[in-house]
């Protein structure tokens, strides 16, 4: 019975993280106004709430708030900031995976190359960013 609880709990993590995934991934800056209207408040807000929700252990919330937070940088014209936002992103994909090992890594392997793709991206979030795709490739069994 243990058992099928525990399962029936991954069965609800992935569901949520694959949902929230597929929703924030579906959001793009819009002139028409899609999500909150791009500015800095915003991005500082979306900013202010993952980091809230990571310390809090909650990542598929902080995660939510980090797509919103790279949204938001896209929108002001940041890729610096981009790239930290899908760094961090990629990270709280990482820890759901450190929790439970059946989550689905593709999307932060997704999300780290992007930001590798990003010349403007900082010397420092670069070095984050290759230490976590060492952690995706580690965990799917690539080596390249």
């Amino acid at each position: 019975m243990k058992n099928f609880a525990l399962l029936g709990g991954v069965a609800v993590l992935v569901a949520v993280t694959a949902t929230a995934f597929a929703t924030a991934s579906r959001e793009r800056p819009q002139a028409s106004g899609a999500g909150q209207a791009i500015s800095y408040d915003n991005w500082l807000s979306a900013k202010e709430n993952a980091e809230k929700y990571d310390r809090e252990g909650k990542f598929v919330e902080a995660l939510q708030h980090y797509l919103e937070y790279t949204r938001q940088a896209e929108g002001l014209g940041s890729p610096g900031l981009v790239a930290w936002g899908k760094n961090n992103a990629a990270y709280m994909i990482i820890k759901m995976h450190m929790q439970d090992p059946t989550v689905d890594l593709a999307p932060a392997e997704k999300f780290i190359e992007e930001g590798l793709a990003i010349a403007a991206a900082s010397e420092e979030c670069k070095r984050l960013l290759t230490s976590n795709r060492e952690y995706v490739r580690l965990h799917s069994g690539r080596t390249t």
